[in-house]
């Protein structure tokens, strides 16, 4: 059974296992350092649907059929699943896994729904509540732009602060400890607003987020960054990665070279231009996760992972009402002992 570390960490003491696990993206990631991890590449971004969200839902679809199939697993063995999305309503994944018949539990955190879904499929394990637990992420960068900004006829200018919305999505199925990875604790973040307005630099918004988040955990356990091979944000990009260092130096915590970010891991900054700081979306994280990262602990290249992935918890509404931009981090402890 789970138990209190600290003030804020839960600690999962059987050590649930990733059983599986799944990455599906498009065009632009084929064309990024990942590209050879990602299970399935679809250089149509359309997915071969008529809109943009149905592109995002049938992402989802596939990625957690494919994360299923994988792992020689039916949807039936799921007990339940997690899963979000950016859209409103998070229709992505309601449409998505709509024909799955598993048990579900919308869920979302911005960009730090990854880690929020599969911190909730563990702890369902580690408690009992279920056999094996799904959690499944994405993010498309039209349908993303569409909601969040302007329409890509628009052909607004971005900033060089700006993050490129990946069209991604993961998808890990957690169940009783057999093998690595091993979920070893989880932390749920708190919500902090440093007062940051600027829509085009959430890197900047959400680094405070990360840095209490990690500080917190690394009080509770007693720990520091070389405890770990890996400290994986996602996605503060190139803004938000320098502000996250300088915010644990300043708590006592030097970095060094254990920080790594999804957002600048998805994309390569010096050929793809245009993704200006690095990339961004929830499927952004949920995809480096489930194929690079995942595939490096099987293969023992990453042994002790903290996974922390952030949230900008604005929307159209509140940035139109000059509302500042309030964010959150999750934190996921995985390691290859159990």
């Amino acid at each position: 059974m789970p138990e209190r570390q600290g003030t804020y960490t839960i600690k999962l003491n059987s050590s649930p296992s990733v059983l599986c696990y799944a990455a599906v993206a498009s065009k632009k990631e084929s064309e990024g350092p990942m590209a050879s991890y990602i299970d399935i590449l679809n250089q149509d971004s359309m997915f071969g649907q008529t809109t943009w969200e149905k592109a995002e839902s049938r992402m989802q679809q596939e990625v957690a059929e494919k994360a299923l199939s994988k792992g020689n697993l039916s949807p039936t063995q799921i007990d339940c699943m997690f899963a979000g999305d950016l859209l409103n309503q998070c229709i992505g994944s309601h449409y998505g896994l709509r024909d799955l018949g598993i048990p579900l539990v919308g869920v979302y955190s911005a960009c730090a729904t990854m880690a929020q879904s599969l911190g909730l499929a563990a702890l369902f394990v580690e408690t009992g509540a279920a056999a094996n637990a799904l959690a499944v992420t994405s993010s498309h960068f039209c349908s993303a732009e569409r909601q969040f900004r302007f329409p890509l006829e628009y052909g607004g200018q971005r900033t060089p602060t700006a993050q490129w919305t990946a069209t991604g999505a993961g998808a890990a199925v957690v169940g009783a400890s057999t093998a690595p990875p091993y979920v070893k604790a989880v932390q749920f973040g708190s919500i902090l607003d440093k007062g940051v307005k600027d829509i085009n630099n959430m890197g900047a918004a959400m680094a405070p987020a990360a840095a209490q988040t990690i500080s917190r955990y690394f009080q509770d356990t007693m720990t520091g960054p070389d405890n770990y091979d890996l400290i994986l944000t996602g996605d503060l990009a190139a803004v938000g990665s320098q502000l996250l260092i300088q915010l644990l130096e300043r708590d006592g915590y030097k970095m060094g070279k254990k920080h790594g970010d999804c957002g600048l891991m998805i994309y390569d900054r010096d050929i793809q231009s245009e993704v200006n700081a690095g990339g961004s979306g929830c499927g952004c994280s949920a995809t480096v996760l489930c194929s690079y990262i995942m595939q490096s602990m099987r293969e023992g290249k990453i042994n002790n992972l903290l996974f922390v992935a952030t949230g900008a918890l604005m929307s159209t509404v509140s940035v139109q009402q000059k509302e500042s931009i309030p964010a959150v981090a999750h934190l996921v402890h995985l390691s290859t002992t159990p």
